[in-house]
């Protein structure tokens, strides 16, 4: 399979996807949207994943990137009808593209939380495999708000209604991050805004902690990383 990456800053990468993709023989295209590339042709492409970044879905003045972003998007599941799997701001450009929407939320959430699965979720071809309730690595100040149509909630907890969603048949979004590596934690901390977020949200203690506490679950998140990617394998064979 050829898959289409859209990434929106250069250490918010496909992360354990990459490893996995490669491993399963597809083709990865990377496109740096941050950095000025442009968006290719969509029909020879398989599957869209679009990664995370720390600008906002309405920063267009800002990004202007963003809005052929999101008319590729539209194109790529309401026309082309194929596969999509985004991550954080991924999953928040699918809402938004398809006509829903996403704001600020009063707390951001930031750290390790527990989601659990809707009974969408236990029975969706994806996220049925996937244990009922997950902890999680999130870092976001923004939510999807409002559903587009089609659109089916996966996974929720009390902090953010909308964890996972399916848009029709497989266009899946997760605003969770399931993509770390063990250098992530780190890499991210790096980042002045994306640690500036995680001190307000946990405080300056627990952000430095965050590193040797997300370390002894990243066996059980590639765990699940691979089973999506699995179900994504078949997914894709499918359509």
């Amino acid at each position: 399979m050829k898959i289409l990456i859209f990434q929106h800053l250069a250490v918010e990468t496909a992360g354990i996807f990459t490893e996995l993709w490669t491993n399963d023989g597809h083709t990865l295209h990377v496109i740096a949207l941050d950095e000025g590339d442009p968006i290719p042709a969509l029909e020879p492409y398989d599957l869209l994943a679009v990664m995370g970044g720390p600008m906002d879905v309405w920063q267009e003045a800002e990004h202007p990137w963003l809005i052929a972003e999101k008319a590729a998007i539209k194109q790529w599941v309401q026309v082309l009808n194929r596969p999509y799997f985004g991550i954080c701001l991924g999953h928040q450009l699918l809402a938004v593209a398809l006509g829903g929407d996403a704001q600020p939320m009063q707390t951001p959430e930031v750290g390790l939380t527990q989601i659990s699965q809707t009974g969408a979720g236990r029975t969706d071809a994806i996220f049925g495999s996937l244990p009922e309730t997950m902890t999680t690595l999130q870092w976001h100040g923004v939510e999807v708000t409002t559903l587009p149509p089609d659109a089916v909630v996966l996974a929720s907890n009390a902090a953010c209604a909308v964890q996972a969603m399916r848009v029709g048949r497989h266009a899946y979004g997760v605003q969770y991050h399931l993509e770390i590596l063990p250098a992530t934690v780190a890499d991210w901390q790096a980042i002045p805004a994306y640690r500036a977020a995680l001190h307000a949200a946990i405080g300056a203690a627990a952000a430095d902690q965050l590193e040797a506490d997300v370390t002894p679950l990243l066996p059980a998140f590639r765990q699940m990383a691979a089973q999506i990617n699995r179900d994504l394998n078949d997914l894709l064979a499918r359509a």
